[in-house]
């Protein structure tokens, strides 16, 4: 895996805000009003969680994606500004409005309502090619509501391996249930996949998870599947390693996945067994939802390492000092 570039992540996605109305004792029925003992705003979007989870853990991190030149514009790349990640190649376009996704969440599930607005706007004439030679890694998200760059996802991700890159991709939920698109001829350009237990088996067309990892991993080198409370599994030549979750106090879930996957692919691109790279997503993603709001949830580098050695896991000590890159 080469050494060079400016960046260790590259991350290209969509960018939103979210609205947050958390600690509800249940989700609301059609036709009734129920109360929120929390309202927050927040910087939304997976792909931008995720970026803003790697940069805490310790990864050089650059972001492509669009906004409007409106509030929520500013306040998401000024969120990622100051979580470290690499804006310059953000677009600010005020033909178009910035998303918004609103959540209503309990400690045990949340409910999603949202406006693409920005969140379908990036195309792939959008992405300057050479950006791909500045880093070591390519990530996406949400790949089914980035309607404008479905159709060139996979010639988007053969150009990033053209430069020598690496590639991921979490599809995130599909609206329409089509689970399909150009979502196959992408994966044949992925290095590492990162559903849920939702989602991989619908894509895979398998009713059975495991049945469905073994599909996936046909064209998939590292198929990384997110099981919520229950942890993650992986796939990767034959071997297959599951981590259970750890235990914490739920708060608020936003983001939990997305907080995975940057404790994933920090000790993946750093050169971590599988095993381990587990162990990082799943305590990252466990500690994300001990707060409100998919970033401020991400914890840093040094509070998984704190927090794995409070659990007796000899991983802890050698983060909590730190990771080489």
């Amino acid at each position: 895996m080469r050494e060079r570039g400016h960046w260790d992540l590259l991350v290209i996605g969509e960018l939103n805000v979210d609205i947050i109305a958390a600690g509800l004792e249940r989700l609301p029925k059609l036709g009734e009003e129920i109360l929120a003992s929390n309202l927050e705003l927040r910087m939304g979007s997976s792909s931008a969680i995720c970026a803003a989870a790697a940069s805490k853990l310790g990864l050089r991190v650059g972001f492509v994606g669009k906004v409007g030149d409106d509030l929520f514009g500013h306040f998401v790349v000024e969120r990622l500004q100051e979580l470290g990640v690499d804006t310059k190649p953000i677009i600010v376009d005020p033909s178009i409005r910035t998303g918004a996704t609103i959540s209503i969440s309990t400690s045990e599930d949340r409910g999603l309502v949202t406006y693409l607005g920005s969140i379908s706007a990036l195309t792939l004439q959008d992405i300057d090619p050479s950006l791909f030679n500045q880093t070591r890694h390519v990530h996406s998200s949400s790949f089914f509501l980035q309607l404008k760059l479905l159709p060139d996802y996979p010639d988007l991700f053969a150009a990033a391996k053209e430069y020598g890159c690496t590639t991921s991709l979490d599809t995130g939920y599909d609206p329409m249930k089509r689970w399909d698109s150009t979502l196959w001829d992408t994966l044949h350009q992925t290095d590492v996949f990162l559903p849920n237990e939702v989602e991989a088996p619908a894509i895979a067309g398998r009713g059975d998870l495991g049945a469905a990892l073994e599909t996936l991993a046909e064209v998939v080198p590292t198929v990384v599947v997110k099981l919520g409370s229950e942890g993650a599994l992986a796939y990767q030549e034959e071997k297959k390693v599951q981590i259970p979750a750890f235990p914490v106090e739920v708060v608020e879930t936003t983001g939990a996945g997305d907080t995975f996957n940057a404790g994933f692919l920090t000790a993946w691109l750093r050169g971590l067994t599988l095993e381990e790279s587990l162990i990082l997503g799943v305590a990252a993603g466990s500690l994300s939802v001990t707060k409100i709001g998919g970033s401020e949830g991400a914890p840093w580098l040094k509070e998984v390492g704190d927090f794995l050695l409070e659990q007796g896991h000899p991983l802890g000590k050698r983060l909590a000092q730190g990771l080489e890159p």
